[in-house]
């Protein structure tokens, strides 16, 4: 990258670094997205209505929480907007996502092409595709303006291997489920498992990237299960919460050829948080985001103070990146509060799962 992103004083921004000073990284980040050479138009547009001055009023991950909750303004705010200054004056085209639409119109971020490639770097290393021979992958979950499924695009480039995409909507299931189409939704499920099968009785897979409902639907249905146990390796679920009861049927009874892996996501975080090593079948996976760049805050919605360690409370996420900024987000999910990994900014979490309203309307989980 040229120009003023090039500058060695933003280096520890650079997305394939990882920070091993957090409040450097901090100092660095807040006079990225506040300078008004660098930032971006709609921070700089925003800094104006703030009450305080984050150049000098944020001095701790703690003070992220003076910041507004800003999400619900992606919703219209053009994403060109989005885009930091110090990019330069022609930035590379960001690929934008899209959350669910669960309530309401959804909400659009940027990832950055810097972004992308530190984070296939570290997809790639991790769990899911670390020590494991390159393989096709079969993503039965949203793809479109979703980032859960559009990610395997880049993967694949790397592998040189194959990508084959379900047509999934799940936006019109979420619609069919408020309207209480139970016969439609279920009509709809078949649908999508009718084209799972037929990818996985005529191509070569050994990777499936699906959703907890949608792979509970390939359980029940015997030809399925079949083919997932013979031909498949790895399954890498997200996207919609699983319980531990579920999790030890699935993994134990229904698959028990497979190896599960999981990322708690959000596509307002960016970059999902890992599963803990070292937990048995019989414990809630703990999930462990990539702090500084990621952190969480479990807190009560009510007070939005933290909640003891092994309470449930609703779960507060930031991301600070050298391409997008979103400090203080109150997300749908709630989550059991865990201490984080030594040297973690923030908490950890366990067990979540949707709130039941949210800006006061009922989350529909739905397939997604």
């Amino acid at each position: 990258m040229t120009g003023i992103s090039a500058d060695p004083k933003w280096a520890t921004l650079d997305p394939a670094v990882h920070p091993t000073d957090p409040d450097e990284y901090l100092r660095v980040a807040l006079e990225w997205h506040f300078g008004a050479e660098t930032g971006s138009p709609f921070w700089l547009r925003r800094a104006e209505q703030l009450d305080f001055d984050p150049l000098h009023d944020v001095r701790t991950y703690e003070d992220l929480a003076l910041f507004p909750n800003v999400v619900d303004e992606l919703r219209h705010v053009a994403v060109e907007d989005l885009i930091p200054r110090g990019y330069g004056p022609n930035p590379p085209a960001p690929k934008v996502f899209e959350t669910g639409g669960t309530t309401g119109a959804p909400k659009r971020v940027i990832l950055m092409p810097d972004w992308i490639e530190a984070a296939v770097d570290r997809m790639l290393a991790g769990p899911v595709f670390a020590g494991r021979e390159p393989a096709n992958i079969l993503v039965a979950a949203p793809t479109g303006p979703h980032k859960i499924g559009s990610q395997y695009d880049w993967v694949v480039a790397r592998q040189n291997t194959v990508k084959f995409s379900i047509d999934i909507d799940p936006r019109w299931v979420k619609k069919l489920i408020g309207q209480g189409k139970d016969d439609e939704v279920k009509a709809y499920v078949e649908h999508v498992l009718d084209q799972i099968e037929h990818v996985l009785e005529s191509q070569r897979v050994g990777m499936l990237v699906t959703t907890p409902p949608l792979l509970r639907a390939c359980a029940g249905r015997p030809r399925l299960a079949e083919l997932i146990n013979s031909k498949i390796d790895v399954v890498f679920w997200g996207g919609a919460h699983m319980t531990v009861d579920e999790r030890f049927q699935l993994a134990y009874e229904h698959f028990p050829n497979v190896t599960m892996i999981s990322r708690y996501n959000s596509a307002l975080i960016l970059e999902g948080a890992r599963e803990r090593d070292g937990l048995s079948p019989d414990d809630d996976i703990i999930y462990d985001p990539r702090s500084p760049v990621v952190t969480f805050r479990v807190v009560d919605p009510r007070t939005r103070q933290p909640v003891a360690y092994g309470e449930r409370g609703q779960v507060v996420m930031n991301h600070i990146s050298k391409g997008m900024f979103l400090p203080n987000n109150l997300e749908r999910d709630s989550a059991v509060r865990v201490p984080g990994r030594p040297g973690q900014i923030g908490d950890s979490v366990a067990g979540p799962k949707p709130v039941e309203t949210f800006g006061g309307e009922r989350v529909i989980e739905g397939i997604y």
